[in-house]
Formats: structure tokens, C-alpha cells, sequence
């Protein structure tokens, strides 16, 4: 990920993204361009997100894809790839949401390290985060991990042939179906 070269407030950051057709994170002052992703990762997500309407289309839940902002403070700002918030407080703002209870984001070679380090150390900020999930886009895996307590967090790997376990919004489906119509299917 490269930076835009120089230091913003997130006030300028968000008056940034509100005038510009292409998508940034924010991080700590620093601006990153988003990257465009794969057709697996799209698909994935897509996926993932069918799988997400199915579970919470009657509930009082809402989830969202890439195009809405997850924030903490004046920390970050970020695009997962989905999330869920339960939170009322949560429909107050349309383009920024600050109480996710569950975050996905899709693996790409070039984030992969971010999103499992610095960027899961910022999401494990957000006191209302039950759970963090990585989908993998070259193997068939799924990374789930839950807050044990305020310093720790427990993993759960899922692989081929095994249902997945999103405790946070009580949803179990089989992995295949994440990676349906993808190049590992």
C-alpha cells in the first residue's frame, strides 16, 4: 500500500473522499489509494455477502460491502471488505459507521500483512468488534477470531469441507459456498 505524500487531518481526509471518485483509507495521517481487487476476490465477496442478506434480511441488522467507512477516533478510516452493525447508533451517519460487531475482510497479496497485523490491531480497538473474519482468496481458508479478552484473541481456521462459524451473528454455512464460481471452487 503507498501513502498519498502527506499529512491529513480527518476532517480534510473525509472532505478528500467526499469529492473524489476513487477510494482512500485513512490511517494515523496518512492517505492510501484503495487497490482494484481480482475477480476471486469480487467473487468472494460477493458471496459473502448473499450469504450475509440470506441471515440478517429480517433482523435488526445491517450489513455492508466495501463502500461504506469503518472508523475508530481520529485513527483510521476503512473500507472492509463487509461488516455488520447491530448498533442504532450506527444509522445516524450514512457514510461512516462506528460500532461493527462483525468485519470481513477478503485477502489480497498485496494486504494480506496488513490486514492480519496493523489493521487488525486498529479493528480490535472497536470495543463493539465480537468478531474479525479473513477470507482467503488463493486457498480455501477462513480465519475467525474472536476477542477472549481485552488483550487477547482466540483463532478458528476453517478449510475445505468444514462449515464456518460466524458466532457474532449466529451463521453457519459451508466454506464451499464462499468460494462458489471462483477459480478454487
Amino acid at each position: 500500500m503507498m501513502a498519498i505524500p502527506a499529512g491529513f487531518s480527518p476532517q480534510e481526509y473525509l472532505a478528500l473522499e467526499h469529492e473524489n471518485a476513487i477510494r482512500h483509507e485513512y490511517r494515523q495521517g496518512l492517505v492510501y489509494a484503495m487497490a482494484s481487487g481480482s475477480d476471486d476476490h469480487s467473487r468472494i465477496a460477493i458471496n459473502f455477502l448473499t450469504a450475509l442478506n440470506l441471515h440478517l434480511r429480517d433482523g435488526t441488522c445491517q450489513f455492508f460491502s466495501g463502500d461504506v467507512k469503518v472508523n475508530y477516533a481520529d485513527d483510521f478510516f476503512y473500507y472492509p471488505d463487509a461488516f455488520v452493525t447491530c448498533n442504532p447508533r450506527d444509522r445516524e451517519d450514512r457514510y461512516v459507521k462506528r460500532y461493527p460487531k462483525l468485519i470481513t475482510e477478503v485477502l489480497s497479496p498485496s494486504t494480506t500483512d496488513f490486514d492480519r497485523g496493523d489493521k487488525f490491531k486498529d479493528y480490535a480497538l472497536l470495543a463493539s468488534l465480537e468478531e474479525y473474519v479473513l477470507i482467503d482468496q488463493d486457498i480455501m481458508q477462513v480465519e475467525c477470531r474472536y476477542p477472549i479478552d481485552d488483550q487477547r484473541w482466540e483463532t478458528t481456521i476453517y478449510t475445505i469441507g468444514e462449515q464456518v462459524t460466524l458466532k457474532s451473528i449466529n451463521l453457519e454455512l459451508p466454506i464451499e459456498e464462499l468460494y462458489r464460481g471462483t477459480s478454487i471452487a
